[in-house]
This record gives C-alpha cells, sequence and structure tokens, in this order.
C-alpha cells in the first residue's frame, strides 16, 4: 500500500494541542471488539497495513501516528518522552469514546503500551482493556541490544549523528534487523524513509531517543505493569531479532512467567508484522479470540 493511500485513509485532529493523524475504520463483518495499534520506532501506523485486512474483518481498528512520528506533528524542538506519548494515545482513546478495546503494540509502542497498562493497573487508564500483545519491542531495558546508531545518537554529540542518517543507514540498520530472508523491499524502505523524514522528521532523530532513557528510569514501573497486568498479555516474537529476539522472551519468562500466550517466530526479525504478516495475523487473532 502506497502512504499517500493510507493517509487518505485516516484523518488528522487536534489531540492536546498537536495535530495527530489516525485511522478509525470499522470491521467489514460481524464485529467482535476494537483493537487499538500502537506503532515502533523510527516508523508509523502504515507497519500494519499488512495485517490490516485480516484483522479488520471483525474489529474495528485504531491506529495513530504517534507525536514526531509519519503523518503526526513533528515539534522541534521538543522532550519527546513516553509519558506524553501515552497521554495522546488516552486522549485519541476518549475523543472516539472507546470503552472497552484490545491493545496491539510494537517496538518504542510497546514501551507506550507498558506506561498505559500500569495506568490500567491503577484504575486511572482511559478506556477498559481486554488484552494486551506485544511484537518484538524492548520490554526490558537490561535485554534491549541497541544499534550502533541508537547509542551514538543517545551521546552528547547526539544532535551531530542525526545529520549522518540517511537512506543508506535506513537500509543498513534495517537489514540487520530483518530476518535473513524477510528484508524490507526497496518499496517498503521508501516508504519507511518517507514517512520518517516528513515534515523535516529527521531533525528529531536525537530526542526521540529519549525513550532508551525512559526505559530504564521507569524500568520497575513499566516491569511491574507486566507482572501485575489486569487483562491477559502476550507476545508474538521473530527470534532473530538482535535488538530484541529470544533472548527478550527468554527474560519476560523470566521476570512476568511462562504461563502467557508466547508464539515464537523462528526466522523472522524485529518487524513480524512486515516480515511475516500472516504468522502474525493469525497468531493475534487466536489470542485476541482465546486469551489465557
Amino acid at each position: 500500500m502506497r502512504i499517500e493511500d493510507w493517509h487518505a485513509r485516516g484523518t488528522t485532529g487536534s489531540l492536546l494541542g498537536y495535530d495527530i493523524f489516525y485511522i478509525d475504520e470499522p470491521a467489514t463483518a460481524e464485529p467482535l471488539g476494537t483493537v487499538l495499534l500502537i506503532h515502533g520506532f523510527p516508523t508509523a501506523s502504515w507497519d500494519w497495513w499488512k495485517i490490516w485486512p485480516a484483522l479488520n474483518q471483525h474489529y474495528r481498528l485504531v491506529a495513530m501516528d504517534l507525536l514526531g512520528f509519519g503523518f503526526s506533528a513533528k515539534p522541534s524542538p521538543h522532550d519527546y518522552r513516553i509519558t506524553e506519548q501515552a497521554d495522546i494515545c488516552e486522549a485519541l482513546v476518549r475523543h472516539l469514546g472507546l470503552e472497552q478495546f484490545h491493545v496491539l503494540a510494537h517496538d518504542y509502542g510497546d514501551t507506550v503500551a507498558q506506561e498505559m497498562l500500569a495506568r490500567q493497573n491503577e484504575g486511572s487508564g482511559a478506556g477498559r482493556w481486554h488484552s494486551c500483545l506485544f511484537l518484538n519491542g524492548g520490554l526490558f531495558p537490561e535485554t534491549h541490544q541497541a544499534l550502533l546508531v541508537q547509542r551514538l545518537l543517545q551521546g552528547p554529540l547526539g544532535f551531530l549523528v542525526r545529520h549522518a542518517f540517511s537512506r543508506a543507514s535506513m537500509r543498513k540498520s534495517f537489514d540487520r534487523i530483518f530476518g535473513a530472508d524477510t528484508r524490507a523491499s526497496d518499496e517498503e524502505l521508501e516508504a519507511f524513509w518517507q514517512l520518517f523524514t516528513r515534515d523535516r522528521g529527521q531533525r528529531n532523530l536525537h530526542r526521540l531517543i529519549q525513550y532508551m532513557a525512559d526505559r530504564r528510569q521507569y524500568r520497575e514501573r513499566w516491569l511491574q505493569a507486566l507482572q501485575q497486568a489486569c487483562c491477559p498479555i502476550g507476545l508474538v516474537n521473530g527470534s532473530v531479532d538482535p535488538v530484541s529476539g529470544e533472548h527478550m522472551v527468554l527474560r519476560f519468562e523470566e521476570l512476568v512467567g511462562t504461563d502467557y500466550f508466547i508464539r515464537r517466530l523462528p526466522t523472522i526479525g524485529h518487524y513480524p508484522q512486515v516480515e511475516a504478516p500472516d504468522a502474525v495475523a493469525s497468531a493475534y487473532l487466536e489470542f485476541i479470540q482465546h486469551p489465557q
């Protein structure tokens, strides 16, 4: 799907003072519920397009571009924090009147979902969650194997490193984190790049990377969010992802437990919904219809 076609399916509204792009589509057949999808770094809600038709058959789907990403506002300078992203997601939930829903998250979106789940556990979150499933992401800062460019962006010269990040840099980084046989096509990479650089979004790269520090700062809160989850939670994970693959799943089993819905994709990398959409959609529908 072209990003222009994806954009045409959505709308942009003001949430907490920012122009935020989102798509809200009803189920195409008998509705069974609603799913809120939260994307990862450094991409956008377009990441979900391959699994969208399978999920949209029986579920109302809501996906947004987080602040600083895709078609949403990209203020600069701005202190991008996970807590603010959670605030904006909850503002969308309230704006759309979502009372009960499931959550599907990936990468950066996993961390946003952890903060939102912590609020659910406290009884202060927007709406009521039926379930939450995490794709590859840094649920635990100690298992997140950051790429070199991510580590450099965190450093004191991060504002300079952002200028060196190019389409070729993205290709190199994505080739490393995708599965060997499921790497992003040239067309997909071009879409990722266009969404990332839209409205000069690359100028915020060193600010958006703040989420890695947030993960360390709020580790205990976000770990407890998983351990004390008020709804069923699960994982679908690309095992060969060097950033948050099998080693992250093992840590989840160690810290949270093994009695959860966990599906491993042995040859898939960091973007399972892009690399293996049929397997992800099938696993997610299994989870959402029969959560443990």
